[in-house]
């Protein structure tokens, strides 16, 4: 039994030894001038985006309604996934899967219809 684990500790281990072994191997060629050392720089430290200076906050308050939509749209799109399956193998499974379906979608449905409900769909400035 101890021996199934070791495969999980080598592994372990494995993911262990690549991002420390970069780490070493970065500190390491900054002594060999491959990798210079880095100073604080004013220029190099301010927030940019696409190359143009920042006019105003940097961090602005995100739009929720972004976030929630997005996912409503994987939450669905995912279960919508799930049908795919059932839909190949739909003839050999017989009238208890018919109903299984029924129901996810049904599920599904319900779901919609409360996220429509509670006006989670609209887009309102």
């Amino acid at each position: 039994m101890l021996y199934e684990y070791g495969h999980i500790g080598i592994l372990i281990i494995i993911a262990l030894v690549f991002p420390i072994g970069a780490l070493v191997t970065s500190w390491a060629l900054q002594f060999v001038n491959i990798r210079p050392r880095s100073s604080p720089n004013p220029v190099m430290d301010d927030i940019y985006e696409c190359g143009l200076r920042t006019e105003g906050p940097s961090l602005v308050q995100f739009n929720f309604r972004f976030y929630y939509i997005a996912l409503l749209f994987v939450l669905f799109d995912v279960e919508i996934i799930f049908l795919f399956p059932w839909a190949l193998v739909f003839d050999k499974l017989g009238w208890a899967a018919y109903f299984e379906g029924i129901g996810f979608i049904s599920i599904l449905c319900l779901g919609i219809l409360y996220a429509w409900r509670k006006r989670a769909l609209e887009w309102r400035l």
